[in-house]
């Protein structure tokens, strides 16, 4: 593929957590049951949104893009990293290895826009409560999302373009869970300037400017609820925004920190602890933040369950003629 000694891989081995037989055990009985409250949490807060019409709102509708979002992320890395666990030799080919490092960049950074919308849907309910329902109109809400959708996905595009490309004159041992692009970039023989670069624009791009819009969007939405009079008011105003910034604190504060300086001598346990954090926790606790502090998701929920408890009552009755 490549003349002199630049030459491409076909497949990569990853090094992975751990060496040890009864850790990986563990860990993949750790991950699976992580793995498995993610599609179930995620999984209900997705059906609720959908069969509850008091839930038909702009606030829910990102919320049902952010649990698809989450689903799909933790699903592009978590299976295959259950699967190294219960393997001695932890291989990717080279084109699962691009598919996977493309689903992860778009579907991260689709969270982190999705999480800016959700910010500035937040400023015009506590800031403009009486031009809500023009402002944050259909058409509004639907277009924020698709501009989320499609600018993570280009952004993922690009960077994974530019990262593949890189020759590695054949080493291929990724001291990571999963294709990650700062571990690739670490395996690469020749100069990375370009793709550094490339990497910080990408940052500025899906994580910096969605992060200084939520923090502007949450200055207004401070001051605004610091002049309401009433204390039941301010803790109202405070109690719709609570679980969003829960979740925006987690998101974006670890990946400014690992992102916005890509060296290729950052620490690798690092990145792994980020790749884990980002595709085994987060997609977890998401729905726990929004449905145990939502009082309109948990009373869809008893909905739902008293609805589900009739039917159930009603098909084990015995039928008398």
């Amino acid at each position: 593929m490549g003349g002199d000694n630049m030459t491409w891989v076909n497949e990569f081995i990853l090094l992975g957590l751990s060496t040890d037989q009864q850790t990986q055990i563990g860990l993949f009985v750790l991950f699976g049951a992580t793995y498995l409250l993610t599609l179930l949490g995620n999984g209900m807060i997705i059906l609720l949104i959908w069969l509850d019409t008091r839930l038909h709102s702009p606030m829910y509708f990102f919320l049902c893009n952010l649990s698809v979002v989450d689903i799909c992320y933790t699903t592009s890395g978590v299976p295959q990293m259950l699967a190294h666990f219960l393997m001695e030799k932890k291989t990717i080919s080279y084109t699962q290895c691009a598919t996977q490092l493309f689903f992860s960049l778009a579907l991260g950074g689709i969270e982190f826009l999705l999480l800016a919308a959700m910010a500035y849907d937040r400023y015009v309910a506590v800031c403009e409560p009486l031009q809500y329902v023009m402002v944050m109109d259909r058409r509004m809400y639907v277009s924020l999302a698709i501009v989320s959708w499609f600018v993570g996905l280009a952004n993922s595009a690009v960077e994974t373009a530019v990262t593949m490309r890189l020759p590695t004159c054949g080493q291929n041992v990724l001291n990571h869970v999963a294709c990650e692009t700062l571990a690739l970039v670490r395996l690469a023989c020749v100069d990375i300037t370009f793709n550094q670069i490339i990497i910080l624009v990408s940052s500025i791009i899906v994580l910096l400017v969605p992060c200084c819009l939520v923090s502007l969007s949450y200055a207004h939405i401070v001051a605004a609820i610091l002049r309401i009079r009433s204390t039941q008011g301010r803790r109202k105003a405070f109690g719709t925004c609570t679980s969003h910034l829960t979740v925006v604190s987690m998101s974006y504060g670890m990946a400014l920190f690992t992102y916005m300086q890509p060296r290729a001598s950052a620490s690798a346990d690092q990145d792994k602890m980020v790749v884990l954090f980002y595709a085994v926790v987060t997609p977890m606790l998401n729905p726990l933040i929004y449905s145990l502090r939502n009082k309109d998701m948990k009373a869809a929920l008893k909905k739902m369950i008293g609805k589900t408890s009739f039917l159930t009552t009603k098909i084990s009755s015995p039928i008398i003629y």
